[in-house]
């Protein structure tokens, strides 16, 4: 039997780990990498700028944004509808001359063909005894007879089909919430109301503080690993602890002493920790050329 070296490269299988080698020196292959805490958005952080809020608002699913930064999303997708608006309406109005004209020839050629077939009714005699194969031309040439003016040429750019338009779609004016994707609206948005952390030895600015807001009832510090609720009347942020023991069993505002419905609860997104109990999707792929074999 004949021995090999350590790094013979005669074996007819391809190891896991050697596979895994040779992508890691060549650059193919997927890399997966977990997500940690600096890779994830703070729970007070805008869903679009990804920057701490300074006039925060919430949507009802729970997304929550800057209000400067939202409502120039609202509009800059208004004035992109508005440009497409435009852009197919004059499509529309082309389309529909182009059918208009498609029709107007089409009338005129059935009224000259029917013109010809008037003029042509007894030109020429008829011999019973010749059949029609007999009498006409003797080419079967396809360029014969006026025949090159219908059928295409392939070879002769002029004379090429041209494509079918694709039908002009009206653009849709519904603006979408850049997260989920469902209809926005400026109206639907809900202010929030951040209540902040009251210290009086810490001497750091609100942004550069760790634990910066609480909950307006409990005062608990509020984080991205304590799940958290708005309510929809005042706009104040509470822990979901706090709703599920005390505002759920009378339904009323502890601050303003009003009447609460599950609708006024909106549970915010959060953004993640970093830690697999407290979040989903922490993983982050980076796509590179497959190794084949």
């Amino acid at each position: 039997m004949t021995r090999h070296a350590r790094n013979c490269t005669a074996g007819a299988v391809y190891t896991y780990h050697e596979k895994k080698k040779d992508a890691a020196a060549s650059g193919y292959s997927t890399n997966s990498k977990r997500l940690g805490k600096d890779s994830v958005k703070d729970f007070d952080c805008c869903s679009l700028s990804l920057q701490p809020c300074r006039n925060a608002v919430i949507t009802k699913d729970g997304y929550l944004f800057d209000k400067e930064v939202i409502l120039q999303y609202i509009i800059t997708k208004k004035n992109e509808y508005s440009r497409k608006l435009k852009e197919y309406e004059r499509l529309k109005k082309k389309e529909d001359d182009e059918l208009e004209q498609k029709v107007m020839e089409a009338t005129d050629k059935k009224i000259n063909n029917f013109l010809n077939s008037e003029n042509n009714i007894v030109s020429k005699p008829i011999d019973g005894f010749k059949s029609e194969a007999s009498t006409s031309s003797a080419s079967i040439s396809n360029m014969e007879n006026g025949r090159n003016k219908v059928l295409p040429s392939y070879w002769v750019p002029g004379q090429l089909k041209e494509a079918e338009k694709p039908k002009v779609e009206k653009p849709d004016s519904k603006i979408p919430c850049p997260i989920s994707g469902k209809p926005l609206k400026a109206k639907d948005l809900i202010p929030v109301k951040f209540t902040p952390v009251k210290d009086a030895s810490d001497k750091k600015s609100l942004i550069a503080k760790e634990n910066r807001y609480m909950c307006a009832i409990t005062h608990d510090i509020l984080s991205n690993s304590v799940p958290c609720a708005v309510l929809k009347p005042t706009g104040d942020v509470v822990t979901m602890e706090c709703i599920e023991k005390i505002i759920k069993k009378d339904w009323i505002h502890p601050l303003t002493d009003q009447k609460l419905t599950e609708k006024d609860i909106i549970v915010m997104q959060r953004g993640g920790t970093g830690y697999s109990q407290t979040n989903e999707k922490l993983e982050g792929k980076h796509e590179r050329p497959a190794l084949q074999v």
